[in-house]
């Protein structure tokens, strides 16, 4: 029994060491979850987007009733001087207490619409940033998914590079052994040892490129980790329509275009702010009361009452209001301007992302069919090169031409990917 217990412990150790040693795997999903939970830029426009929930309370807030308090004591002391009835002149010093408290409220009652419009501007101007926070959102995932498929672009080219080494090393055991035997001549020896090491070459730089990659999906992922994890290849899905022009995308985009969406609420509350200043031309009614209690001790106390209306009315301001006014409605036609002007960049960033998704569909068919052939091709030279028909330039050319036409596929999967995430960016969707 020991001695079937005592291989299997030792296999079950290797395998953990095994597992062990293998690094961690990060899928896409889970680098866009990283990206939206760590990514500062997020975090600075979720706090822009508390700053301007303050600021709505604080435009509302003289709209409400308004209450303040006060006590106060004073102790007066002062010389005198008089004459008593016999005409004595007399001099001295008095000393007196005063004691005060009181109550104030106040409320405005209308002021055509200056303090309500100030309130509604802040309100569509928190909704224009809580827009500029979903379009932060659809760039971040835009960015990762760029960075994303960028290192897993480098971990298929990475093995691309690993599969060329393997086949030049194949080349070189089997050269040797034609080169020991006679049958071929030492300078093809020698080039298959530089063609090895031109491999080990292109290995060490793609895992660079590799490791690199991954530096810059940590930064896009807002977290600071080593490089020691692997990407998947990841499936890029099809964007819904992605095949149908222009026209039929466009509509979809400005009704999710985050950045579209905020500037239309910028001219709303540019609106409703020259509104508001527009009330400054009329008068503003507010009432006051006051309770209040004084006396020169604390038993000694008398109370009052007071209550106000007041109807104020800036005559002449020295035009202030109508500079004012010039300004808004300067304001409004710089924000439209603005609108329309990124309503045309949606429609040209729909039809490049488009025409990237097709051309990028296109590439993968023809790449393919250059990496199939290319792969004939090398095996048909190592053939003649065994057969003694063919030259050791044949099959490095032949294996060359695999490496290339390996890694254009490689990289035509992965621009089809970046073309339908830029399709998603231009479509609003994050």
């Amino acid at each position: 029994m020991k001695r079937l217990l005592l291989p299997l412990l030792l296999v079950c150790a290797i395998a953990s060491q095994a597992r062990a040693a293998e690094p961690d795997v990060l899928t896409l999903d889970e680098a866009l979850r990283l990206a939206r939970a760590n990514h500062p830029q997020l975090h600075a426009s979720r706090a822009q987007t508390e700053v301007s929930q303050a600021k709505v309370a604080e435009a509302k807030a003289p709209l409400l009733p308004q209450v303040t308090g006060n006590a106060s004591y004073a102790r007066t002391t002062g010389s005198f001087s008089t004459t008593t009835s016999s005409g004595t002149p007399v001099a001295g010093i008095s000393s007196s207490n005063a004691y005060s408290a009181g109550l104030n409220a106040s409320e405005l009652i209308y002021d055509f619409g200056q303090a309500t419009g100030r309130w509604n501007a802040s309100k569509a101007t928190l909704r224009s940033q809580e827009e500029n926070e979903r379009n932060q959102v659809v760039q971040v995932a835009f960015n990762l998914r760029t960075a994303y498929y960028t290192a897993a672009a480098a971990r298929a080219l990475l093995k691309v590079a690993e599969e060329t080494l393997m086949n030049q090393e194949a080349h070189l055991r089997q050269i040797q052994g034609f080169v020991e035997a006679g049958t071929r001549p030492e300078i093809d020896l020698a080039q298959a040892r530089t063609d090895r090491a031109n491999a080990k070459v292109q290995l060490i730089n793609q895992q660079v490129a590799y490791d690199t990659g991954k530096a810059l999906l940590n930064q896009a992922m807002g977290v600071e980790r080593g490089t020691d994890y692997d990407v998947v290849d990841p499936l890029a899905n099809e964007v819904p329509a992605e095949d149908g022009g222009t026209d039929g995308l466009l509509p979809i985009a400005l009704k999710a275009r985050p950045d579209l969406q905020s500037l239309a609420r910028q001219i709303d509350a540019q609106d409703l702010t020259t509104g508001s200043i527009k009330g400054s031309y009329a008068p503003s009614l507010n009432a006051s009361a006051g309770l209040s209690e004084s006396g020169p001790a604390l038993d000694s106390m008398n109370w009052g009452f007071r209550g106000l209306l007041s109807l104020n009315w800036q005559i002449f301001g020295g035009g202030i209001t109508d500079a004012q006014m010039r300004e808004a409605r300067a304001t409004t036609a710089v924000l439209r301007a603005q609108y329309e002007l990124s309503r045309q960049q949606v429609r040209a960033d729909i039809e490049q992302a488009r025409l990237g998704v097709h051309a990028a569909k296109a590439a993968i068919e023809a790449t393919h069919e250059a990496a199939v052939n290319a792969r004939v091709r090398l095996n048909l030279a190592e053939g003649r090169y065994q057969a003694g028909v063919g030259s050791i330039i044949e099959l490095g050319d032949s294996q060359v031409a695999l490496t290339a036409a390996a890694g254009q596929e490689v990289q035509a999967v992965f621009n089809l990917a970046t073309a339908r995430a830029r399709l998603l960016q231009a479509l609003g969707q994050p």
